[in-house]
C-alpha cells in the first residue's frame, strides 16, 4: 500500500478521443516520512507521513520535537499509512514522497472531509420525493411526511432517515483513475470528483479494489 497527503486544487476537464472527461487536480506532497512503526515496538507496521511545511510556532512543542529529532521541518499535517513488513523496509525516516509514486492509469482512493451543509431537510439530505402542491398540501411540499407505522408500533423507529446535520464527515471515493502526473509541480489529475472544498486536505492511496 502506498499513499500521500495533498490538497484539492479544483475541478476541470481534459479531452480524450473527442470526449470531455471531468477531472480533479490535486497538489500532492512533497511529503516526508516522519516515523516508522513495526511489529516489535508498536504491534503493527505503518509509516507516518507529514505534509505542508509551516512555521515552528504553528505546531505543538511535542510535534516539533518529534520532527526535529529526525531533522525534518515543521509540518502542519501528520497522517498514518498501514503497510506490510516488506513495504516498510523500502521506506526511511526523512524520505521525501511526491507525485511520482503514482503512474498514469493507476487506480487510487481519495479520502477527505465533505463540505458542511448544516441542518438540511429530508429532500436535500436523503433525496426524498416531495409531496403534492395541491389538495391541501400547499404548506407541506418539502416536509418528509409520516414516518411511523400506524397503530403498531405507533412510533417512529430508531434509525429512520429524516432532516438533520449534513456533510462535514469523512468520505472515501474509491477506484479513481489517474489521468495525468506532473512531478515538477507535484500535481496529480484524477478522473471524477473528490470530497471537500478547494484547498481541502485529502489523502490519496493506492486503491483497495483493483479492477
Amino acid at each position: 500500500m502506498k499513499g500521500i497527503l495533498g490538497r484539492k486544487v479544483g475541478m476541470t476537464q481534459v479531452f480524450e478521443e473527442g470526449l470531455a472527461i471531468p477531472v480533479t487536480v490535486i497538489e500532492v506532497g512533497p511529503c516526508y516520512v516522519t516515523q516508522k512503526k513495526d511489529l516489535k515496538s508498536d504491534g503493527y507496521t505503518a509509516i507516518q507521513i507529514g505534509f505542508d511545511e509551516t512555521s515552528h510556532k504553528r505546531i505543538s512543542k511535542g510535534e516539533l520535537q518529534h520532527l526535529k529529532q529526525n531533522q525534518i521541518p515543521a509540518l502542519r499535517h501528520l497522517s498514518e499509512l498501514r503497510v506490510n513488513e516488506e513495504d516498510l523496509a523500502g521506506y526511511t525516516v526523512g524520505q521525501k514522497l511526491d507525485a511520482e509514486i503514482f503512474a498514469v492509469g493507476e487506480l487510487v482512493d481519495v479520502i477527505g472531509t465533505s463540505k458542511g451543509r448544516g441542518f438540511q431537510g429530508g429532500i436535500k439530505r436523503h433525496n426524498f420525493n416531495r409531496q403534492p402542491k395541491s389538495h391541501g398540501a400547499s404548506d407541506r411540499v418539502r416536509a418528509p411526511g409520516s414516518a411511523g407505522s400506524g397503530t403498531t408500533p405507533g412510533r417512529t423507529m430508531k434509525g429512520q432517515r429524516g432532516p438533520g446535520h449534513m456533510g462535514n464527515r469523512r468520505v472515501t471515493v474509491q477506484s479513481l483513475s489517474v489521468v495525468r502526473v506532473d512531478a515538477e509541480r507535484n500535481m496529480l489529475v484524477v478522473r471524477g470528483a473528490i470530497p471537500g472544498p478547494k484547498g481541502g486536505l485529502v489523502f490519496v492511496r493506492g486503491a483497495r479494489k483493483q479492477g
